[in-house]
């Protein structure tokens, strides 16, 4: 089997591709299957795309891409299945997935965010504005078969195609060690990773951090988000880098995942839940979309709705270290029994691994 891999990002940088595809990629090989790996983004866009301003220089690194990206289509011919990944290009409607259609070569599609809602990027305004919300409709319908991470997105989906299967975002439990939080010193470090687009919900937190700083010794640890203050708190902003992602995390005593009630957030598969609890990190997330699926409340994590509610969770677990193991254990159980992809015979243990397979055979 010959896969073409469409992705809008580079190699090692985007979650959804890390853990919805290129975790799969040594597996896939080892069993024969060739994956080449097709990017949209290049280095020197990536070096302009989230700083403000320099719009000339986006732009003609964005057609540059752009262009490149019709030539990779038309050598979607080539293959045996086009694997695309929430889009072919960063921006612009469905020109590059039409014409891989057109090839004839069945299109399996995956997403993992509610992208049929707008977005408008802190960093990107304008471009944002080209992101054709309607066009997800598009690729679902010229798809032969479209992989999501949740139910929310499962009932978009099916409105476009009839095949449609739902396969959980997964991680790596050999590589995502369980970490037990049992030291009691001060201060508790709170923690939260993500994306620049995800920085957006960072403020939901800026009371509920300020009214725990009051009551205790804690340490806000922000792990890729740019530089921020909140007064009254103590912060450190790391840089993510693949390299040091888990050591970076195994520093938290919690995590936390604040989310408003909207469409986009709703869309979200809760990839840093399940990387808090494979390292046995007890979360604390708001209840929306599949926060709800993967926390029992008060059993291996928290959820919280309103800021009071968030204080008063926070705090338990600042009081109560025996009560971070269990919840921490906890947490760790369930990825282990729901959300592993096990390096260790994938395909024989892991239920996300077989569905992704299936998805690719059926279509041969």
């Amino acid at each position: 089997m010959n896969i073409l891999i469409v992705t809008p990002y580079e190699y090692n940088t985007s979650p959804p591709q890390r853990f919805r595809i290129e975790q799969w990629m040594p597996y896939l090989e080892s069993q024969g299957v060739k994956c080449t790996f097709s990017p949209f983004m290049t280095p020197s866009l990536r070096k302009v795309l989230y700083s403000r301003g320099h719009f000339l220089v986006k732009s003609w690194q964005m057609i540059t891409a752009f262009m490149k990206r019709l030539m990779t289509a038309h050598q979607g011919k080539s293959y045996d299945i086009i694997y695309l990944c929430r889009e072919a290009c960063l921006a612009g409607p469905a020109v590059a997935e039409r014409i891989m259609a057109w090839t004839g070569v069945p299109i399996v599609y995956d997403f993992d965010d509610a992208l049929f809602h707008r977005y408008i990027s802190p960093f990107n305004s304008f471009f944002s504005l080209l992101k054709f919300s309607g066009k997800t409709a598009t690729l679902c319908r010229i798809a032969s078969h479209v992989i999501v991470g949740n139910r929310y997105l499962y009932e978009y989906a099916t409105r476009h195609n009839k095949c449609v299967t739902i396969v959980p975002t997964t991680i790596d439990t050999v590589k995502y060690k369980l970490v037990e939080k049992i030291r009691s010193e001060s201060p508790l470090v709170v923690g939260w990773t993500g994306s620049q687009s995800s920085t957006r919900y960072l403020p939901l937190l800026y009371p509920i951090l300020q009214a725990l700083s009051r009551r205790y010794p804690l340490m806000f640890l922000a792990v890729g988000a740019r530089q921020f203050t909140i007064p009254g708190v103590k912060i450190e902003v790391k840089d993510w880098n693949p390299e040091t992602e888990v050591e970076d995390l195994t520093r938290m005593d919690i995590g936390v995942m604040p989310l408003p009630d909207e469409g986009w957030a709703k869309g979200k598969c809760g990839l840093k839940l399940l990387q808090y609890m494979a390292l046995g990190i007890p979360p604390v997330a708001s209840p929306v979309g599949i926060n709800t699926e993967i926390i029992q409340d008060g059993v291996n994590g928290f959820l919280a709705s309103t800021e009071e509610e968030w204080v008063r969770k926070l705090s338990r677990l600042f009081q109560d270290r025996d009560l971070r193991q269990r919840m921490g254990l906890e947490s760790r159980k369930t990825v282990e029994e729901r959300y592993s992809s096990l390096s260790n015979d994938a395909e024989e243990k892991c239920p996300a691994l077989r569905q992704l397979l299936h998805c690719f055979c059926d279509k041969l």
